[in-house]
């Protein structure tokens, strides 16, 4: 995936020009959970022709592994009651739940000639289908000021976690602190005396503050001149 994917009962729609409502999968992301993130491998486990339309199963799809029918049983009169205890059924498809999604690729017009091909460049702009580590899958979806960030080994206001250990890797040292207006931070802490201390503050999910500073023997510390 270059993007993330999130679980979700109703198909999420991709277009054919290769756009798709990033927001809402966003949205639904955070309500349903990931199916898959950035760099992650998924199977494309079913397609279904419907219309104009390409239906995708991702990963088997999103399934509790029940049918309609496992809580059913016979009862007085032939008429049917709802079973407390319905047995799984684990010999059909979707006995094993699944955290998988769907996604749906509206054509707008007849899918003539179709092949293979076609649909992966289609799919380009969220999927690869060559193989690539995540982290580079990843890295491609940064903006060029933050590839270059990263490149250089450097933090910056606007970071998110993920991009900041892609850049400088796992910190060190982590805290929380709230300050006297009431916001409640987080800081990372990178390096160690002696030698350049980097600390990366974080307000939510996105990072405010980046400073460095240097560390004697001693362990004193002294702000980074310009």
């Amino acid at each position: 995936m270059k993007v993330p994917l999130a679980r979700s009962k109703k198909p999420l729609e991709f277009f054919v020009e290769g756009t798709f409502n990033q927001r809402y999968w966003e949205e639904t992301s955070r309500a349903m959970g990931p199916a898959a993130r950035v760099g992650d491998q998924i199977q494309i486990t079913k397609v279904t022709f419907q219309g104009e339309k390409l239906l995708f199963d991702i990963n088997g799809g999103l399934t509790n592994g029940q049918h309609w029918y496992d809580h059913i049983s016979g009862g007085m009169g032939g008429a049917p009651q709802q079973s407390t205890t319905g047995p799984v059924d684990n010999g059909g498809y979707g006995a094993t739940p699944t955290l998988g999604t769907y996604i749906v690729v509206v054509f707008r017009k007849p899918m003539e000639n179709l092949t293979s091909a076609d649909v992966k460049k289609m799919l380009a702009p969220i999927m690869s289908f060559d193989q690539h580590s995540a982290t580079q899958l990843y890295s491609e979806t940064l903006s060029p000021e933050m590839q270059k960030a990263v490149a250089e080994k450097r933090a910056m206001v606007g970071m998110t976690h993920e991009q900041v250990k892609l850049a400088l890797g796992s910190p060190d040292q982590h805290g929380r602190e709230t300050t006297k207006d009431g916001t409640e931070t987080e800081y990372w802490i990178f390096g160690k005396p002696p030698g350049k201390i980097t600390f990366v503050t974080f307000a939510g999910s996105k990072v405010i503050a980046v400073k460095d500073q240097y560390a004697g023997l001693g362990g004193d510390v002294a702000q980074r001149q310009p």
